[in-house]
């Protein structure tokens, strides 16, 4: 038998890590918009100078999350896990018609399988392209003496917006389905307290209870 408890699933330090880097990441897109020439809400230089103090402390921000993600194992939490399309089906078309949701969240499995992939591609992929195009970019002058410097750089420039873009493309995504819970600001609110309501059975319950790994109310 199990039973709905408001439980705190997220983390104090996993709480920072997000809110922190969604303010770099927004950040960064604004001031490379600015770089790029798209608005001139930022005089160039000034906005190359925040640009780079900004990637360069989620780089400190990703580096460290990843030693944090291993020493705790919550890098399980990113595994691919079966079900993604049943996800897929359920937010292009179960949604709209009431269907209840395909997974539910335990203090095992945080996200779904929609969720563990889209964050895995990011942290495999597109964060990865962002800090080795945007290093390369910085570290120019250590090899602009070389022949293929000029197209090495443009490659890297062009490498650098696609994820850029790619990057945006995820946030875009991220913040709708925030809006996807059971109230618009449902999910806001549980990154921001930490609690969110989950099916605990008997066993579970007294487990928290007895050893307080987690704070429940």
């Amino acid at each position: 038998m199990s039973h709905k408890r408001e439980v705190m699933i997220y983390t104090r330090y996993e709480r920072f890590w997000h809110w922190s880097q969604a303010v770099l990441v927004f950040t960064l897109f604004f001031t490379g918009l600015a770089i790029h020439g798209t608005h001139d809400l930022v005089p160039f230089g000034l906005a190359v100078k925040i640009h780079t103090n900004a990637a360069l402390l989620l780089i400190a921000l990703w580096v460290f999350t990843t030693f944090w993600n291993f020493t705790t194992g919550q890098w399980r939490q990113y595994l691919f896990k079966k079900g993604v399309f049943r996800v897929i089906r359920f937010y292009a078309w179960g949604i709209l018609f009431g269907e209840p949701h395909p997974y539910k969240k335990s203090l095992q499995r945080k996200q779904n399988a929609l969720q563990s992939l889209a964050y895995m591609t990011f942290m495999t992929l597109i964060g990865p392209a962002l800090w080795s195009t945007g290093i390369a970019y910085l570290l120019y002058n250590s090899w602009s003496h070389y022949a293929w410097s000029g197209t090495g750089i443009w490659a890297v420039a062009l490498l650098h917006t696609a994820a850029a873009f790619a990057m945006g493309a995820f946030v875009v995504v991220h913040v709708y389905m925030t809006t996807t819970g059971k109230t618009p600001l449902h999910y806001v609110r549980t990154m921001v307290t930490g609690y969110d309501s989950i099916e605990l059975t008997e066993v579970e319950e007294a487990y928290i209870e007895e050893t307080k790994s987690t704070e429940m109310r």
